[in-house]
């Protein structure tokens, strides 16, 4: 039923936006928007990180994305880091913030935000798991009696969330780096985390030799674009816009190249001697 009702948005969204497109923009009064604010999970590389610990800004493959479409729509947006991931959407859901530069779809999510089609990418959360203490992982139920952990108001997809709330003993702490310490502390059995974040941190934090990520995926999710409903911006010609720009970036490629972009100064930053204390 959950699903049922995650397409139903999706193609209401779709509708909506495909209507504005039929229409024509003209029929749609201008936005009153002059600047837009995005945020994020900082905790996020290569699609979101600070460059230092106490950076204002993020970078990142979505920054990449955020600044391309902020040229299109012509408005400034400004990508800012304003504390951990839950902090960023506590500060959307208020209104304090315009956009979420990137989020899993959840009904509770769209309860105070706008969900942007096409998606910006795809990502998967897997199992972390010590390379000296393995478990059979073939399936969500494995991870039933066993204690897990993961970042504060992080989703990993409906479905899967639903069962974890159901099933599973799964512990909840403000960061990434804070939940790979203590599973290599052996402080709990997995960490539950989107496959590639937790990868570029467990190399930073000098974890690689003692976690790893367990197959299956347990997940795979699109990162959307988002607006908060209480935002001053959120009007339908501007929304218009941002999806038109949308729908257009991937058709020209760019959001793949920005990826690949995005994947390139990340690996450029750990050359530079990234920290991420």
């Amino acid at each position: 039923m959950r699903l049922l009702t995650h397409l139903v948005c999706c193609l209401l969204i779709a509708t909506f936006f495909k209507s504005a497109i039929v229409l024509g923009e003209e029929t749609l009064p201008l936005s009153s928007c002059t600047q837009l604010t995005a945020s994020g999970n900082s905790e996020y590389p290569p699609f979101l990180w600070q460059e230092k610990p106490n950076a204002k800004t993020l970078e990142g493959v979505n920054r990449l994305i955020i600044d391309e479409l902020s040229r299109r729509i012509n408005i400034p947006i400004k990508l800012v880091h304003v504390g951990p991931w839950s902090r960023a959407q506590t500060e959307v859901k208020n209104g304090r913030v315009d956009l979420m530069a990137g989020a899993f779809y959840t009904t509770e999510r769209a309860d105070y935000m706008d969900y942007f089609t096409p998606v910006m990418l795809h990502t998967t959360s897997v199992v972390w798991q010590r390379k000296d203490k393995r478990f059979a992982f073939n399936k969500k139920e494995d991870l039933i009696g066993k204690w897990g952990v993961t970042v504060i108001n992080n989703s990993f997809g409906q479905e899967f969330d639903q069962f974890a709330q159901r099933k599973l003993n799964i512990l909840s702490v403000a960061s990434l780096s804070q939940a790979l310490r203590m599973l290599a502390a052996d402080r709990v059995d997995y960490v539950l985390y989107e496959r590639s974040p937790a990868l570029a941190y467990s190399v930073v934090l000098g974890l690689s030799d003692t976690i790893f990520p367990q197959q299956p995926f347990i997940s795979s999710e699109g990162l959307y674009l988002t607006m908060s409903k209480k935002s001053p911006c959120n009007e339908d010609s501007l929304k218009y816009r941002i999806a038109v720009a949308l729908q257009e970036m991937r058709q020209e490629g760019f959001t793949e190249q920005a990826l690949i972009d995005g994947e390139k100064i990340w690996k450029e930053s750990l050359h530079a001697g990234l920290s991420l204390e």
